[in-house]
């Protein structure tokens, strides 16, 4: 036994005619059949005197078929609707819903595309630069004012993205050590030079790989966490109630994240440096070298300047990915969405300013003679 056809829709010249129930079942049945009806032909007539019922999901269709009929150039008439069953259709306009629909669904060209494109990357390059005005300033009033600095939240995200940074970076740094260490040994020691992974290992972190590695570590796991946290404030209008109670958000959100990465992030390269050495060591003890020989080669090949270059590159690092983080978050959008979306983007940005930042440094190091 099957069940009687709740719905029908059948066009005839002109005329498209609905009948039956047309509630959320009935609709099911003749949606598809009704559109392409509009769409094949050119209805001027929707004739609605057979409608039985019809509630939301039949004014969903009868709105669907007018607005494709205005798409189209076309224009159509209701006719025989029951007066009871106009209530449902009054508040919706068929001329202004084609209208949105056309505006949501914007039909542009690859010229147009990239003028967008061009015009979302300036206008974010000039948000920073501002961004990177304003923060200069909260920085210089806090070191006029350090009293006025949140010296407690400063510790607390200290912790946050040092401290419990420290298991990741280790784990991180020993393997990466270990496999550098390991994938190097097989070619030095084909002419009896494996003494010198030592060289390579300790120059390689200290100079360039450790801040480096620990800056993406940064990006991913802090700058990230400082983007949603100050993102979700952002879409609460929590950041609006502290403009409105007269507290600068860069001086009260900012300025501790940054400070508390500048003060981490070295301390973490240099844990990353430490163990990336234990993991090389772990590999040349296995070439039969003692632990003594292997640590003296390392200091052999470093200097002074070495080290102190390592660490600068792991400071600025550190402002670049806390600011953008924080930037991020505080130009965070509206919608259940833009949390996310200023995530990404602080890694992503993150990342970009970290490359960028390396390769200035590394040609300035190298005309300085670093």
């Amino acid at each position: 036994m099957t069940d009687a056809p709740r719905a029908t829709a059948a066009a005839s010249g002109s005329t498209l005619s609905l009948k039956g129930r047309l509630d959320a079942k009935g609709v099911a049945q003749v949606w598809d059949e009704a559109v392409a009806a509009v769409d094949k032909a050119a209805i001027s007539v929707l004739d609605l005197s057979g409608v039985e019922y019809l509630d939301g999901a039949g004014a969903a269709l009868v709105m669907e078929i007018e607005i494709t009929t205005l798409q189209r150039g076309g224009r159509i008439q209701r006719q025989g609707l029951n007066p009871d069953f106009a209530s449902q259709l009054q508040p919706f306009d068929p001329e202004r819903l084609a209208k949105a629909r056309e505006q949501e669904q914007p039909r542009w060209s690859l010229p147009e595309d990239v003028g967008r494109a061009a015009y979302a990357f300036w206008r974010d390059f000039r948000d920073l630069i501002g961004f990177v005005g304003a923060a200069g300033q909260a920085f210089a009033a806090a070191v006029l004012m350090p009293h006025k600095i949140r010296w407690k939240d400063t510790i607390a995200i200290a912790e946050s993205a040092g401290a419990n940074a420290l298991p990741i970076v280790a784990l991180i740094g020993s393997l990466m050590g270990l496999i550098m260490a390991f994938q190097s040994a097989i070619p030095l020691q084909r002419f009896g030079a494996d003494i010198y992974i030592a060289d390579m290992l300790g120059i390689a972190m200290v100079r360039e790989l450790g801040a480096l590695v620990t800056a993406i570590l940064l990006a991913g796991r802090s700058g990230s966490a400082f983007a949603a946290e100050i993102g979700t404030m952002k879409v609460n209008e929590e950041i609006n109630a502290l403009t409105t109670m007269g507290l600068n958000p860069l001086s009260f959100l900012a300025v501790p994240r940054v400070l508390a990465a500048m003060a981490v992030t070295p301390l973490l390269t240099m844990f990353f440096n430490l163990f990336a050495l234990a993991g090389g060591a772990i590999v040349v003890m296995g070439f039969g070298y003692s632990f003594t020989t292997y640590t003296q080669r390392v200091v052999a090949s470093l200097t002074m300047g070495d080290v102190i270059g390592g660490l600068f590159k792991a400071f600025v690092f550190s402002i670049l990915v806390a600011g953008i983080g924080c930037h991020r978050g505080l130009s965070t959008g509206t919608g259940a969405r833009a949390v996310g979306a200023s995530t990404t983007s602080s890694v992503v940005s993150g990342l970009v300013l970290i490359a960028v930042a390396d390769g200035i440094m590394a040609v300035t190091f190298y005309m300085l003679g670093i």
